[in-house]
């Protein structure tokens, strides 16, 4: 007879020596117990506030050498002025021979000083109008774009660019060649229920078939 069905040993004697019987699954292990932190490239921190001083770095290096080119362009005119102011100022001397030294040394003297005053008011209306010029700009350049982008917004909007428009569309199968094919389907007599064998459609149709 044989003893494949009687119990084991391990079995027969219970829990106490037997292998444990848990299972875990693998996906109710922990998992992801590190964090993961931004790599060089992916927008850290450090790595925004020192492109931030790039930026900024680059647009005070502009605007410091418009300031010189502007500065350069001015000490030019400066300069020009200067020389026309001077040419003429021999001109005249050279017009009047009979003054004395004394008196064309300090007229010049006057006149040089007059002639700082001078440039440097100009200088100072040369600056102002420039400013002015570019605020001018700017103003018309943030006007454009706020206009632009009111176009752009309305031009946008379906409710707003849309023409009303009352003619009738057609269905696109109105012009098809198999149109209306299937309009005598629906003319067959419907079925009845007749709580009567021998009044019954069916009984009927038999008779008529196979007896008659």
């Amino acid at each position: 007879m044989t003893t494949a069905a009687r119990p084991t040993l391990d079995p027969a004697r219970g829990r106490t020596n037997a292998a444990p019987s848990l299972q875990i699954s693998a996906k109710a292990l922990p998992s992801h117990t590190k964090l993961k932190f931004r790599k060089p490239g992916q927008g850290a921190e450090y790595e925004l506030s020192t492109e931030e001083m790039r930026q900024e770095l680059f647009q005070n290096e502009a605007d410091n050498s418009e300031k010189r080119f502007l500065d350069f362009k001015s000490d030019q005119k400066l300069q020009e002025e200067k020389r026309k102011f001077i040419e003429m100022a021999k001109r005249e001397e050279e017009d009047d021979p009979e003054s004395e030294t004394d008196e064309s040394e300090s007229s010049s003297d006057d006149d040089d000083d007059d002639e700082t005053e001078e440039l440097m008011r100009e200088l100072a209306k040369i600056k102002r109008e420039r400013a002015e010029q570019q605020a001018r700009k700017e103003q018309q350049r943030l006007e454009e774009e706020e206009e632009e982008n009111q176009l752009k917004a309305a031009s946008g909007n379906p409710l707003l660019t849309q023409q009303p428009d009352f003619s009738v569309k057609r269905r696109w199968d109105d012009d098809v060649v198999f149109k209306n094919q299937a309009s005598g389907t629906d003319d067959k007599p419907k079925r009845r229920f007749v709580n009567d064998m021998l009044r019954s459609d069916f009984h009927r149709k038999f008779m008529n078939r196979y007896i008659h």
